[in-house]
């Protein structure tokens, strides 16, 4: 015998109708549980950039050694975020590990140690050289170790997440159409669901959302190979021109891949090809490819997520925009955006998406809508 769903429950008026849920859904998500607030999640099933992530995150723009955006605010909260998760759900997701940088020449030996001198980077490099112990790695040159840094089983939090969702009658498993999608004095509504405010959370589907089509979002596609490797014994996060992820059991994903042309959420060779030649570069024994996965991450020009309120639709949000450092950003972008939305708190001008009204007012965007 089924479940039994209470349907008055699920066609009360909510507070909210939650619209996506990926890693910036769950984030908003818990907001609402934190606070008390009623709500509702509306989800199609089907792949997400989320689930097919590395989870990987860490406080440095590696490729430059920078102090990744607000990293200070962002990393103590989602290290609490998803050890809560893990205590909610009763899951494995969060694995503690440092990242090991390797590097290429003397050059960079040197620019990492004086890079970590400085007082932005001083709290997550550590500062010194570390050689290379691990005989199936090729790093003559050795590594810097990040510190705060950790992954995240993206997978089963996305997959846990519903099922408590559903569990509690909180899940409306649909691909939303906009055209049922019907705008009221003070509240929105889909089929028999009322709330008086409505958040996307739809990553990369928000190309196709005609509310907030107006913003610069660009899908970019990553792709990681799974490899399974007994001999390699990797403990640590090791990025050279790829990141190297243990994930358990021998397993690792290598990756990823940064295709702006290619939308197609397929696997391709190309991708393949271009991951087994920078493995070729970094490992120096036997491993072989178990799997390929791909996805297509929300990414911005400006690099810094949508957040914030639609233009002319009052109790209209978006959530998005988080690209690669999804893990990191999603509590600390959700909980900005609860607060500006209840606590009327300014959001940062660097994430709040009224830097875009411009395009907005001039009619950069495919579609309009119906409100």
């Amino acid at each position: 015998m089924g479940r039994q769903i209470n349907f008055s429950y699920i066609y009360a008026m909510k507070d909210y109708m939650v619209v996506g849920l990926g890693l910036a859904g769950i984030a908003f998500c818990e907001m609402l549980e934190r606070k008390g607030r009623s709500y509702m999640v509306i989800d199609a099933a089907g792949p997400k950039a989320s689930e097919v992530a590395g989870g990987i995150y860490n406080p440095v723009v590696l490729k430059r050694i920078n102090k990744a955006w607000k990293a200070e605010n962002q990393l103590p909260m989602a290290a609490s975020f998803y050890d809560g998760l893990e205590r909610k759900l009763g899951l494995s997701l969060h694995h503690r590990t440092t990242v090991f940088r390797r590097f290429v020449s003397a050059e960079e030996q040197k620019l990492w140690l004086a890079a970590s001198e400085t007082p932005a980077l001083n709290p997550y490099l550590l500062p010194q050289v570390l050689p290379n112990k691990n005989p199936a790695l090729r790093a003559p040159f050795g590594f810097g170790e990040v510190r705060g840094s950790g992954r995240v089983d993206t997978r089963a939090l996305l997959n846990g997440y519903a099922d408590y969702l559903d569990a509690n009658g909180l899940l409306i498993r649909d691909r939303m159409e906009f055209s049922r999608l019907k705008l009221g004095e003070g509240y929105v509504s889909y089929g028999g669901l009322k709330a008086a405010r409505i958040v996307f959370a739809t990553g990369s589907g928000l190309l196709q959302n005609p509310y907030f089509n107006y913003l610069p979002l660009q899908g970019n596609k990553g792709e990681y190979l799974e490899i399974l490797s007994p001999a390699l014994k990797a403990q640590q996060i090791i990025k050279a021109a790829i990141f190297l992820i243990p994930v358990g059991g021998d397993r690792y994903l290598a990756g990823a891949t940064y295709d702006w042309k290619d939308k197609d959420p397929d696997p391709t060779r190309t991708a393949a090809n271009y991951l087994l030649e920078k493995l070729e570069d970094l490992l120096l024994c036997p491993y072989e490819v178990s799997g390929q996965v791909a996805g297509i991450r929300p990414t911005v020009p400006d690099r810094r997520p949508l957040v914030g309120q639609h233009p002319a639709i009052k109790y209209m949000y978006v959530l998005n925009g988080l690209g690669s450092r999804g893990v990191m950003l999603a509590p600390y972008v959700a909980e900005r955006l609860y607060m500006a939305i209840e606590g009327g708190e300014p959001l940062d001008p660097d994430m709040d998406v009224s830097r875009y009204k411009g395009r907005y007012i001039s009619g950069q965007r495919p579609g309009g809508h119906n409100g």
